[in-house]
């Protein structure tokens, strides 16, 4: 008979814990910072937290050349990644790969209209945002930003990260009833 660990140890295991909070199926997005530094990293932690005024937030890891460089410009950009850009999630994620400008070489981008972020070609949504505020969420900072635009594309499909895999969410509208 297997026993079962204590509550207080099974919070305390972070591997048992990233396998518990990847039961919740994400989407998954593309934060972005531009100017002299310009760099990108794969998100699951988006949210959308208000309508009015317009904030979204992203949750960035206070170990992460991300958090630094959000704090420091003061915008970013977030791009929603569709189905098909499972590469382009894998490559922001692979903490080896080339960085600074280097790591937009082999990615389509465009810079965001105010603030030149670099966002994804052919992604689902994508937001330039302000810094509104950030929070200190234990080893995570949770910074909110105001939306500045958006730009989106209602007819594709999505990119999803579920325990720990990705895969990808299909709306067929011949079988949706409203």
């Amino acid at each position: 008979m297997t026993s079962v660990p204590e509550p207080a140890a099974q919070v305390s295991d972070q591997k048992l814990l990233r396998r518990a909070f990847g039961t919740f199926a994400s989407g998954v997005a593309v934060a972005t910072v531009g100017g002299q530094s310009p760099h990108a990293m794969t998100a699951s932690s988006l949210t959308s937290v208000s309508l009015d005024p317009p904030l979204l937030l992203v949750c960035v890891a206070c170990s992460a050349i991300m958090h630094r460089r959000i704090s420091a410009a003061g915008c970013f950009g977030v791009s929603v990644l569709a189905a098909g850009q499972e590469g382009i999630a894998r490559h922001f994620a692979d903490r080896w790969r080339t960085l600074g400008p280097g790591q937009f070489e082999t990615v389509d981008c465009l810079p965001g209209r105010l603030t030149g972020v670099p966002l994804i070609s052919g992604a689902l949504a994508a937001f330039e945002c302000e810094l509104w505020r950030s929070y200190e969420g234990g080893d995570h900072t949770i910074f909110i930003g105001k939306l500045l635009t958006l730009d989106w594309t209602p007819d594709d499909n999505a990119l999803l990260f579920f325990r720990g895999e990705f895969g990808r969410f299909t709306l067929d509208r011949s079988e949706v009833t409203v």
